[in-house]
C-alpha cells in the first residue's frame, strides 16, 4: 500500500502505476515492467475507470509477443501500439464523457478496455456493464474476454440445444470453464476434455462425462456429437469432423502451434473454407466485445448458473509472473490481477 504522500503526489501530477511494454517478446519477465504513466485522457463515448482488478488470458500473451504475426496489423507492426496487453477490467467509474449516458462516477463496472494493466483505464461505454452483484472485483475481472468467447461459441455459433451431446476440449481453461457451465445451463449433455488433475473441477462445473486427454484419445470411440467446441485442441480438422453427427456443428475457438505466421489459425481457415461443401457446419469466429453480451453474462451469474473460476490472484506488479504461470500450464480457470487503491 502506498503512503498518503505518494497518493497525494500521484493525484497532483495525474500519473498512475501501470505495466508497460515497449517491445514484443515471448518472455514476460523480459518485456513487462512497472512504471508511472500519465493517466489516460477521456475521449468521446468513453468512461474512465479506476481499475480494481484485471485478469490474464491466452490473448494477453499473443498481444505481448506479437504472435502470430497476423495480430500485428492491429497490435502494432514493429512495436506494441498500447502501453500494455491488458484487456479485462473491473473497477469504479471515475468520469464519463459528455455524450455518455447510463454511467456515473461511483458505479461499479466490468468489461474490456485497452491497456487495462494499470490503475486507470478508459473504456468504450458500449464495452462495459454494471458489475454482477456478489462478485469480487477480481472475480468480475476474470469474466469479460473469456466468458464472452464461451457464450458466443456455445450459444451463438454451436447453437447448443437442450438434450444435445456436446464435446468441449480445453474444458479446464479460462474459456473452457465458462463454456462447460453455459452448455450445462442450456441443457446439453457435456463431455469435457481436460488433464488428470483438473477432471474433478470440470465435473463440478456441470460436465456429465470427463475425459483425461493424457490417458485416452477422446476422438477414438464411436461416440458422435451434435456440437464440438474445440478450445485448446490441435487435432486435425478431419479427426474433429469424424466425431460430429452428419449435421453437427464444429466451432474452433483456439489451438496453439509454434507457427509464427498463423499460430494454429490455419485449422480455422480451412474449416471456414470447407463448411459450404459439407452438411456439417464448420467454422470459427472473432469474439465480439459488447455490453449486451456482458449483460447476458451478468444475468447468468446473478441467477447462480455461471461463476468465474479464479485459480490465483496476483498483485499488478507481478503481472509478468502471472503470464509466466499461464504459459507453464496447470491453471484451472483464470488468473486475476488485483490493483491496489490509491
Amino acid at each position: 500500500m502506498r503512503s498518503t504522500s505518494q497518493a497525494a503526489r500521484a493525484e497532483e501530477t495525474g500519473t498512475m502505476a501501470a505495466v508497460v511494454q515497449e517491445r514484443y517478446g515471448t518472455e514476460p519477465e523480459a518485456v513487462l515492467r512497472m512504471a508511472r504513466l500519465a493517466r489516460p485522457a477521456l475521449g468521446p463515448g468513453q468512461v474512465r475507470v479506476r481499475v480494481r482488478a484485471s485478469s490474464v488470458d491466452r490473448g494477453t500473451w499473443h498481444l505481448m509477443a506479437g504472435l502470430p504475426y497476423a495480430v500485428r496489423p492491429v497490435s502494432g507492426l514493429r512495436a506494441p501500439k498500447l502501453p500494455n496487453p491488458g484487456r479485462n477490467l473491473a473497477g469504479v467509474v471515475e468520469a464519463v464523457a459528455p455524450d455518455v449516458t447510463g454511467f456515473a462516477p461511483g458505479d461499479e463496472v466490468y468489461g474490456t478496455a485497452a491497456a487495462a494493466f494499470a490503475e486507470h483505464a478508459v473504456a468504450r461505454h458500449d464495452r462495459i456493464a454494471t458489475k454482477p452483484a456478489g462478485l469480487t472485483f477480481e472475480e468480475a475481472a476474470a469474466v469479460p474476454v473469456s466468458a464472452l468467447t464461451a457464450l458466443q461459441a456455445v450459444r451463438d455459433r454451436a447453437r447448443v440445444q437442450r438434450g444435445q451431446d456436446v464435446l468441449i476440449t480445453g474444458a479446464s481453461g479460462g474459456v473452457g470453464t465458462f463454456a462447460v457451465q453455459i452448455a450445462h445451463a442450456l441443457g446439453a449433455r457435456i463431455t469435457a476434455v481436460a488433464s488428470t488433475a483438473k477432471l474433478d473441477a470440470v465435473r463440478a462445473l456441470g460436465a456429465d462425462e470427463v475425459v483425461d486427454h493424457t490417458r485416452e484419445d477422446f476422438l477414438a470411440g464411436a461416440r458422435r456429437y451434435d456440437a464440438v467446441v474445440d478450445i485448446a485442441g490441435n487435432r486435425t480438422l478431419r479427426d474433429l469432423r469424424r466425431v460430429l453427427t452428419p449435421r453437427g456443428r464444429l466451432v474452433i475457438t483456439g489451438g496453439e502451434t509454434a507457427g509464427r505466421w498463423l499460430g494454429g489459425t490455419d485449422r480455422q481457415l480451412r474449416a471456414q473454407a470447407l463448411s459450404p461443401f459439407t452438411g456439417q457446419h464448420l467454422g470459427t469466429f472473432i469474439s465480439s466485445e459488447h455490453a449486451d453480451g456482458l449483460r447476458d453474462l451478468t444475468a447468468l451469474i446473478e441467477a447462480g448458473t455461471l461463476r468465474p473460476v479464479v485459480d490465483r490472484v496476483y498483485p499488478l506488479a507481478e503481472a509478468a509472473a502471472a503470464v509466466r504461470r499461464l504459459l507453464d500450464g496447470g491453471v484451472t480457470g483464470k488468473l486475476a490481477l488485483t490493483v491496489a487503491g490509491e
